[in-house]
């Protein structure tokens, strides 16, 4: 069940956003390219690639797992962005920015993942009807 990953809105934001945050990153400390930034880095990177492995996998279920991972590290950029400014690597503004952008990929991703679980739930309202278990 191949699905077109490049066609798929959450792969072309989040490829997006990772380019951004790679371009973020080249501008933080160099005592923090071992930790936040390498952090940043993998996590941005992480979103696009599982949407894109998934993409390729048999069944929705597999699908669904590597849309949950990419939701996972989108998660953790959350979390190091917000410590990012805290610490005074990004400035507010930058962090507005890219956090908007995060957070609609997030959305979307989420709204996604919800319309494939529905799939499953329709299939057990279906098959409880007809009494199988």
């Amino acid at each position: 069940m191949a699905r077109l990953y490049k066609n798929m809105e959450i792969f072309q934001l989040s490829y997006s956003l990772a380019l951004d945050i790679h371009k973020l990153l080249d501008k933080f400390p160099e005592e923090q390219k071992e930790n936040i930034t390498s952090q940043m880095r993998r996590a941005a990177t992480s979103i696009p690639l599982n949407i894109a492995e998934g993409s390729v996998k048999k069944s929705q279920r597999e699908f669904l797992n590597f849309l949950s991972y990419a939701y996972g590290s989108a998660k953790e950029l959350d979390v190091l962005l917000s410590m990012s400014k805290d610490l005074g690597f990004i400035t507010k503004s930058q962090y507005d920015s890219i956090f908007g952008k995060l957070d609609e990929l997030m959305a979307k991703l989420f709204g996604f993942m919800e319309n494939i679980e529905s799939m499953f739930e329709n299939k057990k309202k279906f098959f409880t009807r007809f009494g199988a278990k």
